[in-house]
């Protein structure tokens, strides 16, 4: 029986014409690569060489070709080519990847529904209802009830990764390509072909560095990356193994004194020490074997400590504070710092083999300022995004006040030294008050220095000096009633200046 099933996989099948093999050639080739690189774009547009891709979102640039994908499997089916076993072993691999690529795009709207459902529901998998027919349409195309199950654990956690990648990390400068760019990288590898044949159950052994200053988003970073991992589907229980939200786990490590922080990351036994009261299950322990776990402001970490967790990150097992039992650690591990992490080794505070330990992948988060350089319109995109995150909805009406009250307020160059997370709470402070004057400090040494520069070249004329004046007082006493009180001028004089 095993023979005859054999012979059946192997016998030679129907070659397909030339030009059919170079359209599944460009498909696959379009699947393999990075969702977020701009090689991608080139082989769709000889896909489809009139579509407009620059208008279409990665998540969405699949969709774009599938009217003509089902076109030519419809055309193999109507000659009997409907299973990846009708055909030639040579082109066998091509098919495959163009049925499961029909099935893909055929489910997305459900994945979405699923993720968008699981998000509101917290805790439990939900059920996934469309899981049958999913198997059942691989399964009907040639494809094993095993080799089945697992790509629908693929395509659930491609939906996943193109929502927490490309909706949590907005933007068009060139950085925040770059970024989602390394991001899809971190989780797929840089050739899907490598991540299916031999890592998707392996990830745990690549840790991830995430650099940056403060309120630059590492933490949706290691989100996006923590919620993308593979979860298994149960098909037992008709829902994935873990649910997502879950399996991301976030801890700030400067929040625990150093006595407390070996028991919050490993836990402890009762009695271990003073206060000991009960058993504690620590984060390594709390962490799901699908899970990622991210340690943030790890450069604050004592050197004993790291030393630890460099024991961990090797051999994969720890031990509880106060036990002789050792436990097993099977998530992944993502670190994250503000500090230069060069400056830190060359003081001897950050040790060298603990940073070779996490460094399988190092991605570096760009500044708001870097940000609105390269892409002026991003700053708008983002607040259009905070407002909608802080209202609920999105509100032209709100954004375009938002907008101009920024640049009422604030000098052209603003640093935005509290970057993203300073950008929120300026939205927040709008909202409320309809002013922002910026980090007092940062903006009085950008506003200051720029006019001792100018008053020390020569080149400020007196509109200008009474324009800078007046947003320095601005910045430092936040109306105009008192710029005016102290600059003796009319309140809509010092107004049209500080605009000005």
């Amino acid at each position: 029986m095993e023979q005859k099933e054999k012979q059946k996989r192997t016998k030679p099948g129907n070659a397909i014409e030339a030009e059919d093999r170079k359209f599944f050639e460009l498909v696959a080739q379009t699947i393999h690569l990075n969702s977020f690189s701009e090689d991608r774009i080139e082989i769709l547009a000889q896909i489809l060489p009139d579509h407009d891709w620059s208008q279409v979102r990665e998540d969405n640039q699949l969709n774009a070709i599938e009217p003509a994908l089902n076109e030519r499997l419809h055309r193999l089916e109507q000659k009997g080519l409907k299973t990846i076993q009708h055909f030639r072993e040579v082109d066998r691999p091509l098919l495959a990847r163009a049925f499961q690529l029909k099935v893909y795009l055929e489910f997305c709207d459900d994945l979405n529904e699923l993720i968008d459902s699981q998000l509101e529901v917290g805790a439990s998998p939900l059920k996934v209802p469309f899981a049958g027919r999913m198997i059942a349409q691989l399964e009907s195309y040639g494809l094993t009830h095993q080799e089945s199950l697992l790509y629908l654990g693929f395509f659930y956690q491609l939906r996943r990764a193109y929502y927490f990648i490309s909706q949590a990390l907005v933007g068009d400068s060139f950085s925040m390509k770059q970024l989602r760019f390394a991001l899809w990288n971190n989780v797929f590898t840089h050739d899907v072909r490598t991540y299916e044949r031999s890592l998707w159950n392996r990830m745990e052994d690549f840790s991830t560095m995430l650099l940056g200053e403060t309120g630059t988003g590492k933490g949706s970073a290691a989100a996006a990356i923590g919620r993308s991992g593979f979860i298994p589907f149960d098909p037992t229980t008709g829902r994935f193994a873990h649910n997502f939200n879950e399996t991301f786990i976030a801890i700030n490590l400067s929040q625990f004194p150093e006595s407390l922080i070996e028991s919050e990351l490993f836990g402890h036994r009762k009695g271990a020490f003073t206060g000991a009261l009960d058993n504690h299950e620590g984060w390594f322990e709390r962490c799901s074997v699908h899970g990622a776990l991210f340690l943030d402001e790890i450069g604050d970490l004592a050197v004993p400590v790291q030393i630890k967790l460099l024991q961990v990150l090797q051999e994969r097992t720890f031990t509880p504070v106060g036990s002789r039992n050792l436990k097993r650690f099977s998530g992944r591990v993502i670190a994250a710092t503000n500090h230069s992490i060069d400056d830190l080794r060359k003081q001897n505070n950050f040790r060298d083999d603990f940073f070779y330990r996490l460094c399988s992948d190092v991605i570096t988060m760009p500044t708001l300022r870097q940000r609105i350089e390269e892409s002026p319109a991003e700053l708008e995109q983002l607040v259009n995004l905070l407002v909608k995150r802080t209202t609920g909805r999105e509100s032209r009406e709100l954004t375009g006040m938002i907008l101009e009250t920024l640049r009422r307020d604030l000098p052209p160059k603003y640093p935005w030294p509290g970057n993203v997370r300073e950008l929120e709470q300026a939205v927040r402070r709008i909202l409320l008050t309809q002013h922002y004057a910026g980090d007092s400090i940062a903006t009085k040494l950008d506003l200051e220095e720029d006019l001792v520069q100018k008053i020390q070249a020569g080149t400020l004329e007196g509109r200008e000096l009474m324009s800078q004046y007046c947003a320095i007082l601005y910045q430092r006493f936040g109306t105009y009633e008192e710029v005016a009180r102290r600059t003796r001028l009319d309140r809509r004089t010092v107004k049209k200046y500080i605009e000005a």
